[in-house]
C-alpha cells in the first residue's frame, strides 16, 4: 500500500479529531474533511462544529449506535463506489481508537486506506494546564494507560505497578473506576501529589479540577464524571514547577549557555 494517498482517490482516511476544539484539527484533517464524499464519525464524542467543516454534499454518518461490521460494510461499499471516506475518531487514532480491527479488516478487503494523527486529549490538557509533563531532574517519563474494566488490562500493565515508576500518568476511560484507581496509586504516589481531572477537553463544557490524589475520587462523584474524563497524575503539577507563578526552579540542559551540542558550542 502506497504511503499518502492521493486526498482526491477513493480511499478510507482515518482521521483523528483531536479533543473537541475545531481549531485544534491539523491542517491534513480539515483538508479531508472538505473534500471527502462520505464521512463517518463517532456522534458521542466529536462535536457537530467540526463536522460542520464537511462539504455541504458530503454523506454525513453518525456511528455511535452502529456495530464494527456494520461501520466497516459502510467504508467498502463508498470505496468500490469510487467515494473517499473520513473515519473520523475523537483523539489521536492511535489511542483507545479500536483501529487494529478496521485495519485489519479493510487490508483483507483490498480496500486503501491512511491514517491522519490527531491531538490527543493529555497534550491539550498539559496546554490548557501550561504546564510540561517532563520536568528536567523532577521527571522523565509519560505514561498512557487505563483501569482494568470491561476491556481487560494486561496483567503486567496493571496500574499499581505502572505506579510504582511516580511518572506522569494520563489515565484515559477510568471514571466508573475511579475508586480502584486511587487506592492502586496511592501505594506509590504521596496523598498530595496533584492530579488533574479534565473533563470534555476542548469542548465548549470543559472542566479541569486540580486536586491532591487522596481527593480524586470524591472530587469524581461530585462533580458526577462518568465519561470522557481524563486524569493527568503528576509532580509537575505541583506549584512549584508553575514557570508564570514562581522563581525558575528547574532548567533544561539543552539551552543552557554551558551545554554544547551538534549545532552550538558551549557560551562557558
Amino acid at each position: 500500500m502506497k504511503n499518502n494517498l492521493d486526498m482526491t482517490q477513493p480511499a478510507v482516511y482515518i482521521v483523528g479529531a483531536g479533543p473537541g476544539d475545531p481549531d485544534l484539527l491539523t491542517v491534513k484533517a480539515q483538508k479531508l474533511l472538505s473534500l471527502a464524499d462520505v464521512i463517518l464519525f463517532a456522534d458521542s464524542l466529536i462535536p457537530e462544529e467540526i463536522v460542520n467543516l464537511c462539504r455541504e454534499d458530503a454523506e454525513i454518518i453518525p456511528t455511535a449506535n452502529k456495530t464494527l461490521e456494520e461501520i466497516l460494510a459502510l467504508m467498502i461499499a463508498a470505496v468500490r463506489s469510487d467515494k473517499s471516506v473520513v473515519r473520523l475518531h475523537s483523539g489521536d487514532p492511535s489511542l483507545y481508537s479500536a483501529i487494529y480491527e478496521q485495519m485489519q479488516l479493510l487490508g483483507e478487503a483490498n480496500i486503501p486506506f491512511e491514517i491522519i494523527p490527531g491531538i490527543s486529549a493529555f497534550q491539550a490538557a498539559a496546554a490548557k494546564l501550561k504546564i510540561e509533563l517532563t520536568v528536567p531532574g523532577l521527571v522523565q517519563t509519560i505514561i498512557l494507560t487505563r483501569s482494568s474494566g470491561r476491556t481487560h488490562v494486561p496483567p503486567s500493565e496493571e496500574l499499581a505497578a505502572l505506579a510504582a515508576h511516580q511518572a506522569s500518568l494520563c489515565l484515559y476511560l477510568s471514571a466508573r473506576h475511579i475508586e480502584t484507581a486511587q487506592a492502586k496509586l496511592l501505594a506509590h504516589y504521596p496523598q498530595d501529589t496533584p492530579v488533574a481531572i479534565c473533563f470534555r477537553i476542548g469542548w465548549p463544557d470543559e472542566k479541569i479540577m486540580v486536586v491532591p490524589l487522596g481527593e480524586m475520587a470524591n472530587c469524581t462523584h461530585e462533580e458526577k464524571l462518568i465519561r470522557t474524563t481524563l486524569y493527568v497524575i503528576s509532580p509537575a503539577l505541583s506549584p512549584a514547577q508553575r514557570p508564570w507563578a514562581t522563581p525558575l526552579v528547574r532548567r533544561s540542559r539543552l539551552y543552557h549557555p554551558e551545554h554544547s551540542h551538534i549545532f552550538r558550542s558551549s557560551h562557558d
